[in-house]
């Protein structure tokens, strides 16, 4: 199958139904394999899946050199989103320390432009909100950059409501990527509704909760050293017992309807952009195409109403036991 299209935001973007999260090609999730990631990339195109997500400090750096290189001589074929925003010192990142003063925007979009071989930027985001930086600055010197060619469409990634108007109010805001998913709820008491109210987009990251979603699971301790999953609160301890047991609802439905558990998920997040309203386009992360083939074929998958309910019963807000991130990881959170 090819992937359809579908707008993201109100600003005039388009983008495949189902985007490829880039960043376990260089980091977090075993180690890198990059004419398998090459591969995986090449195969998302004639697929259709060209929605393509990675940030600078992937690596930091790598993972926009990596799409640098894969995608020379197709770059017209695609949709690139990349990221600024934490603060890099030596080529490496400083802990959760943030940077988004406009001469530091300027440099690292530079640097972006010339690892990912471009002269230009779709979808650029602040990777999470500099509480050191008005977010009026940040959002004029984007807007400046799109005057000037070099960036198409703003976004931001886990802003809060506050942020979110702030910013709008001085440059239109296309999207907010966050982590939402049947596993990370926290988006629709107030952000969902705001998204639908100015008319942006939601671009959903980790949206198989990780890997737990897909059924493919083990304990924390049971991944190598370097995998993200080792240090994950949902997947230590009884939190994970309990986090099992929530999923299930999850693997019967995939059962019954000759899916995978991880398309049930994807399934789950594209119809919720129809009951709520907002554009909705989830990027699955992987680098390989078995798993990519996969993503994109839960674009065909069709849930009932008695399927929607009882994954949100089953998998409702206080459901899912332990915090999505260690606490290092979530002051960076504007929420």
């Amino acid at each position: 199958m090819t992937l359809a299209t579908r707008k993201l935001g109100s600003q005039g973007l388009q983008v495949s139904v189902i985007g490829l999260g880039c960043m376990g090609m260089s980091q977090s999730y075993g180690p890198a394999d990059e004419a398998e990631s090459i591969a995986t990339l090449h195969h998302a195109i004639e697929l259709g899946c060209t929605f393509l997500d990675t940030a600078e400090v992937y690596g930091p750096y790598t993972n926009e050199a990596l799409l640098g290189r894969a995608l020379k001589g197709k770059r017209d074929k695609v949709t690139i989103a990349t990221k600024f925003g934490f603060k890099l010192l030596d080529g490496k990142q400083v802990g959760a320390e943030r940077d988004s003063r406009p001469a530091t925007i300027r440099s690292a979009v530079e640097g972006s432009l010339k690892r990912l071989a471009t002269d230009h930027i779709d979808l650029l985001y602040q990777h999470r909100v500099d509480p050191a930086v008005p977010a009026e600055d940040v959002a004029g010197t984007v807007g400046e950059l799109v005057a000037e060619g070099k960036v198409r469409f703003f976004g931001l990634s886990e802003a809060g409501a506050a942020n979110i108007r702030r910013s709008h109010a001085v440059h239109p805001v296309t999207a907010v990527q966050s982590e939402y998913s049947l596993w990370e709820r926290n988006l629709e008491p107030e952000i969902i509704p705001l998204l639908s109210e100015l008319g942006i987009g939601l671009v959903p990251f980790s949206p198989l909760g990780r890997g737990f979603l897909t059924g493919e699971v083990k304990r924390a301790e049971d991944y190598p050293e370097g995998d993200y999953r080792r240090h994950d609160p949902r997947y230590q301890g009884a939190n994970y017992d309990a986090n099992v047991e929530a999923a299930a609802k999850v693997l019967d439905i995939a059962a019954a309807r000759g899916a995978k558990p991880g398309q049930v998920a994807l399934a789950w997040l594209l119809r919720k952009g129809t009951d709520f309203s907002v554009d909705i386009v989830p990027i699955p992360g992987t680098k390989r195409r078995k798993y990519l083939e996969e993503n994109v074929a839960s674009a065909s998958l069709k849930l009932e109403a008695a399927d929607m309910a009882a994954l949100d019963e089953a998998l409702a807000p206080g459901k899912i036991s332990g915090p999505r991130y260690p606490e290092r990881t979530m002051v960076t959170i504007d929420r």
